[in-house]
């Protein structure tokens, strides 16, 4: 099959390889899926380029946990009733050496979810590790419905499919992004109340939109909101944080322990297999609903997967996916 796979980690240009490896096997209780669509997150190219002192975990890694693609194998113990089905996968290389940047990839049975007729390729392959954030950021301390959710963020791939969700909940969702220059973008995608974090005054525009205070906020920047999150929060208000500027942030203690708030910190590759499957449900669902829009940039050729991480690297509004050819 032709992958895209490291050896050691490292600048995208200087470690990524393009060519032939032997096609995987599906073994007991998983599944093989010829890929159409590698979904590439940030946590993808920390992971080749040695994030946080992170070393290589296998010898050879396929990135990428993300993908879409057509069910063309079984293991022992899967019905090969889902041989041609199209599926949408999610933690193909958590913990797993081969992910989702070649033509085939086996994971777990559950891990490759049934995608609706209705739902492209590319939104599943945009499902996994932004949306089982999301989910476990929004739902994780139960129904939001009648409640009032911020997202802070909510042009990125998480805070998207957070703001997504949470509408889908029957929440109100305020928005925030960070230059007000971005607030047009954030009402185009949907987002009826955006506050822009560097106006004169932005808690005091929350609190406009939500007079008796939230009751979740899904945080991508913790060090750098805490203070405006405490200001705009009310009791057992929970602060769901999968990001922070800073490695140790300060809050304000008490404060926030007379407001009895919860702070949540989520890292997706460890949420419990129930939490998940929970999530891999509902977002199917939502998609279904036709609730999830994402934005997707022209796929780029498998070939070229240097200049796909490099877009990720610099940061960009829109995902990017790999097309994987025949």
């Amino acid at each position: 099959m032709l992958a895209i796979w490291y050896d050691r980690q490292g600048p995208a240009e200087q470690v990524l390889r393009f060519g032939d490896l032997p096609a995987p096997e599906p073994g007991a209780g998983e599944v093989r899926v010829r890929v159409t669509r590698s979904g590439i997150n940030p946590g993808d190219t920390k992971k080749r380029r040695g994030w946080l002192g992170s070393s290589m975990p296998f010898p050879r890694v396929i990135p990428h946990s993300d993908g879409a693609g057509v069910v063309d194998k079984v293991g022992a113990g899967v019905d090969s009733a889902r041989i041609g089905e199209r599926v949408w996968v999610f933690g193909a290389q958590s913990y797993r050496a081969f992910g989702t940047a070649a033509q085939f990839t086996v994971v777990p049975a559950g891990q490759a979810v049934a995608l609706p007729e209705t739902v492209g390729d590319g939104v599943g392959a945009c499902l996994g590790i932004p949306g089982i954030t999301a989910h476990r950021a929004v739902f994780g301390d139960g129904p939001v419905r009648g409640g009032t959710v911020l997202v802070h963020g909510v042009l990125g791939g998480v805070g998207t499919l957070a703001a997504q969700l949470a509408t889908w909940g029957g929440a109100t969702v305020i928005g925030t992004v960070r230059k007000s220059a971005d607030a047009e973008t954030a009402h185009h995608r949907g987002i009826a109340q955006v506050i822009a974090l560097d106006g004169p005054d932005p808690a005091c525009e929350i609190r406009d939109h939500a007079p008796g205070g939230i009751d979740r906020i899904v945080e991508v920047a913790f060090a750098d909101n805490v203070d405006l999150d405490a200001a705009v929060a009310k009791n057992n208000t929970v602060i769901a944080a999968y990001g922070t500027g800073e490695s140790r942030p300060s809050f304000p203690f008490w404060p926030m322990l007379f407001d009895n708030i919860t702070i949540r910190l989520l890292g997706s590759d460890d949420f419990p297999a129930e939490v998940k499957q929970q999530a891999a449900t509902d977002l199917t669902a939502a998609a279904a609903d036709g609730a999830l829009s994402i934005a997707v940039d022209e796929p780029v050729p498998l070939d070229q997967a240097a200049r796909a991480h490099d877009l990720v690297d610099r940061g960009t509004r829109t995902r990017i996916l790999l097309a994987v050819p025949d």
